[in-house]
């Protein structure tokens, strides 16, 4: 039987809605939608950038938490409000993934959970000790 591990954040919104920040099966992690909140409070209001950056540190810890990095990461999914900002949430992606190149996907979506929020972001990673 393979353990599950997992990484919750404390919000009220896991209990309630039933779910987890992150989750390792085996090698496999999938970390949830992660938005820019901390303490109830939308993180970077009116920047893309700002928001992006916050939610990928956010990410990167969860990975860790299950024994994972960055590294690992294979595949992002980032949900925009506005697609006109999507230089601003590019660059931040860069940032942290330049050398790591997942793929990517980027679409836009009418909106998220909080009207202040401008970006939602997914990962998935495969933990390996093998490079190809």
């Amino acid at each position: 039987m393979v353990k599950r591990v997992r990484v919750t954040t404390g919000s009220p919104w896991e209990p309630l809605v039933g779910y987890c920040r992150a989750i390792r099966v085996g090698n496999q992690v999938e970390v949830a939608g992660t938005t820019a909140i901390r303490d109830g409070k939308v993180v970077g209001v009116n920047d893309a950038y700002a928001q992006t950056t916050y939610i990928l540190q956010v990410i990167s810890d969860a990975l860790n938490q299950v024994g994972a990095s960055l590294s690992d990461v294979v595949r992002t999914r980032m949900f925009v409000t506005d697609i006109t900002k999507w230089e601003e949430i590019g660059r931040a992606h860069g940032e942290f993934f330049r050398d790591i190149c997942p793929v990517a996907t980027m679409v836009e979506v009418k909106a998220l959970i909080d009207p202040a929020l401008l970006v939602e972001i997914e990962v998935q990673a495969i933990v390996t000790d093998t490079v190809v």
